[in-house]
């Protein structure tokens, strides 16, 4: 009676075990994925620019200013989706830098052609590099600097209006308004 018992509860108990794990797991936002880079300065990096490939650009270009550094790439559909939103960003006075990441130099700069140019400066990481280094996951992700060149917020995924107007500007405006003080 008892191995007849434990036969009929068995996959009761792994019913209820796997109900859990999913509960659980399906439970949290894909987007809330952790950043160790929070709080921490940016890393160094020596990349060419995505236009003047012998121009050697580092870390020192992002440092003075509260600036958002933007991971995308040509392949990237979702980056397409987000570019009109940072060029409109872009001429409000939202200093914006591009990484270009994992691409192909000769697409990203039609691209940025055909669509415009939202970017004050396009860092290209072909090899992905830099991207390693910030712990990309993908693009598009948005990464805020302070103006000490400090990591303070990142975003991942695409930045509509909808996203800017009812979160990530308040998080930009309160970096300058830290910045001034």
């Amino acid at each position: 009676m008892n191995r007849t018992f434990f036969i009929y509860l068995a996959p009761f108990i792994l019913f209820i075990a796997l109900a859990g794990v999913l509960f659980f797991a399906l439970g949290k936002d894909p987007k809330l994925l952790p950043s160790a880079k929070l709080g921490k300065p940016f890393p160094d990096f020596q990349l060419p620019g995505l236009h003047q490939p012998e121009k050697t650009l580092s870390k020192t270009e992002l440092v003075g200013e509260v600036v958002l550094i933007n991971i995308w790439a040509t392949w990237c559909v979702s980056c397409l989706v987000e570019h009109p939103v940072l060029s409109k960003l872009a001429r409000s006075g939202v200093i914006i830098y591009g990484l270009n990441y994992k691409d192909v130099r000769s697409a990203a700069i039609v691209f940025l052609e055909n669509h415009g140019n939202p970017y004050r400066e396009v860092f290209f990481d072909a090899n992905g590099s830099l991207g390693l280094d910030l712990g990309v996951y993908g693009a598009p992700e948005t990464y805020f600097l302070d103006r000490e060149g400090q990591i303070r917020y990142r975003h991942i995924g695409v930045i509509t209006t909808d996203i800017w107007q009812n979160k990530l500007k308040s998080i930009y405006q309160g970096l300058i308004q830290e910045n001034q003080e």
